[in-house]
């Protein structure tokens, strides 16, 4: 008997039977067998299909180990999708690009997009794996790209394709990344949902080293310092040193060391790292920040001289160690107070954990140099110390440049006469030249600074009078000091010495007469116990006794 072929309606009917029978057996086998016998049989499950399935899969996951540090092939690989998924995937995500004017689309979770390279094709797509921890705040879900192709097109794309594909990542993320500036959460957040270590805004400073005040020289200096380090990787490698570099800025308030760093970052076109050392739990916490880190970027501790008691009081006896143990122990218990110390900062600016990531910049500012520990501000750690000092004239022309569109004018002369006799601020020329309303124009701007500099002029040299009225009457005051001083001690020993008929003088001799008589009869009575026992003795008493009665 000859069987008549199936409709197309009970093929599927059959197909789908069969697949639901095996789904209910498959769910009766997951709930009734154990564990460790269904592990095993998935595992041998696998080792057969693999024999037979002819593609090979490459994860690569967002973080690798404890979720210490992103993971650059990730974002290399993210870039590169975000380009060539929009030109096919039906889920995208949008964001705004480094103009804020266009947006970035790249895949979204659970989408998969199709590549192709010399004539092989590959399948990418985009997945998760959901947080199991059962802590009050669950820990973000781990994200990764998981790449197909097949197994005989293994050495093309191991070997060329992923290379290929973190190169065109990175110049894509250089390209389009949008620059930063970060500040750390407080410590004890971190553990909060979703709390991350730094948060950020967009860095839009327009800060420039044309625009900023400073000598020509210096300026030049500066700048070529910055580019040579930029460009130093393999020079770096070859001397065996981390790529990184520390700059000091030092000098009073006012002179530009916050403007200086958004120069550099504009300069090199890296991000920016605002570390407030207050906010740091401990060193542990200290290195993890910096391990969150990217490269590329300057880190900064502005006011270092305030931030932390970091200025050198370091501890000489046991005695400090006791008094912070019993207040200590006499503190509650929740302390959010920082405890890190200027060991954990040595540490974090060139120790071992230093070197995790590259193309670093890490900036100190203080007004106060010489309160910082010589140990911090050291060769090897702050490798360059830039002064940034009152405003001289080559800084005003770039100033009176920047803010009223001259290089020169007939003020000028005056100005440079007076800026060189008194100590002035560039924030302060600023604000002087400074257009306060439309009608202002360039003269009354430099009128304005040249009143603001005879200001200056007279305080400081009225000030230096007071100084010196104040130190000449001083010197006046000494002599007499000293003569009245030793009029006391005289008086005061003579008043010591008591008139012999007075009568303090006679109880004073009484009394010494009375301490001698008793000196001597002590002697008196050991002889006489001597010779006559213990009789002796009581006669020496008795003796003793009259003796001070007359």
């Amino acid at each position: 008997m000859m069987l008549m072929p199936q409709t197309t309606t009970e093929m599927w009917a059959t197909m789908g039977s069969t697949v639901a029978s095996f789904m209910f057996f498959w769910a009766v086998f997951q709930h009734y067998c154990p564990y460790q016998v269904r592990r095993h049989f998935e595992r041998y499950t696998q080792r057969i299909m693999s024999l037979f399935y002819p593609y090979i899969k490459i994860s690569i996951h967002e973080y690798t180990g404890d979720r210490l540090k992103r993971s650059e092939a990730f974002a290399a690989v993210e870039a590169y999708l975000s380009v060539n998924s929009s030109k096919c995937a039906k889920r995208l995500k949008a964001e705004m690009g480094k103009d804020s004017r266009n947006l970035v689309f790249s895949m979204d979770e659970y989408e998969r997009v199709t590549d192709e390279f010399e004539g092989v094709k590959i399948w990418w797509a985009s997945s998760k794996v959901a947080s199991t921890g059962q802590s009050l705040y669950p820990q973000p879900d781990r994200r990764y790209y998981r790449l197909t192709f097949h197994k005989r097109h293994r050495e093309i794309v191991t070997e060329i394709y992923l290379k290929h594909v973190i190169r065109e990542g990175k110049e894509i993320n250089v390209r389009s990344r949008q620059r930063k500036l970060y500040t750390n959460s407080p410590g004890q957040k971190w553990s909060s949902f979703r709390q991350a270590m730094w948060s950020h805004v967009s860095f839009e400073h327009p800060a420039t080293f044309d625009s900023m005040a400073l000598e020509p020289e210096k300026r030049k200096e500066i700048v070529e310092d910055l580019v040579t380090f930029s460009q130093s990787k393999d020079f770096y490698a070859r001397i065996g040193k981390t790529w990184k570099r520390g700059y000091l800025l030092y000098g009073p308030p006012g002179t530009g060391k916050s403007t200086m760093i958004a120069a550099m970052a504009n300069l090199l076109n890296y991000d920016v790292y605002d570390l407030e050392l207050t906010a740091v739990k401990d060193n542990t916490d200290l290195r993890r920040l910096l391990i969150e880190t990217t490269g590329k970027s300057i880190i900064v501790i502005e006011d270092i001289d305030c931030s932390l008691d970091l200025t050198g009081q370091r501890r000489i006896s046991s005695e400090d160690d006791k008094l912070e143990k019993e207040a200590a122990r006499n503190e509650p218990k929740e302390d959010t107070s920082s405890k890190v110390t200027l060991s954990g900062l040595l540490n974090f600016i060139d120790g071992l954990w230093s070197a995790c990531g590259g193309e670093r910049i890490i900036v100190f500012t203080t007004n106060y140099v010489e309160k910082l520990d010589p140990a911090l501000i050291r060769r090897g750690r702050m490798d360059k110390h830039i002064e940034l000092s009152y405003c001289s004239f080559e800084a005003f022309k770039v100033l009176a440049k920047n803010y009223l569109g001259l290089e020169e004018h007939a003020m000028f002369d005056t100005i440079r006469g007076l800026i060189r006799e008194v100590k002035i601020t560039p924030a302060d020329v600023a604000e002087n030249l400074m257009p306060k309303s439309p009608l202002d124009d360039a003269e009354k701007c430099l009128s304005t600074l040249i009143q603001a500099l005879e200001l200056t002029k007279e305080t400081a040299i009225a000030k230096e009078g007071e100084v010196a009225a104040e130190k000449g009457k001083a010197d006046e005051e000494l002599p007499r000091k000293q003569g009245e001083t030793e009029g006391i001690d005289h008086e005061a020993t003579e008043a010591t010495v008591p008139d012999r008929n007075s009568p303090a003088g006679k109880h004073a001799a009484k009394e010494g007469v009375a301490r001698e008589t008793a000196q001597a009869t002590d002697r008196k009575d050991v002889c006489l116990l001597q010779e006559n026992g213990n009789t002796k003795s009581q006669s020496g008493t008795f003796e003793f006794q009259r003796l001070c009665e007359t």
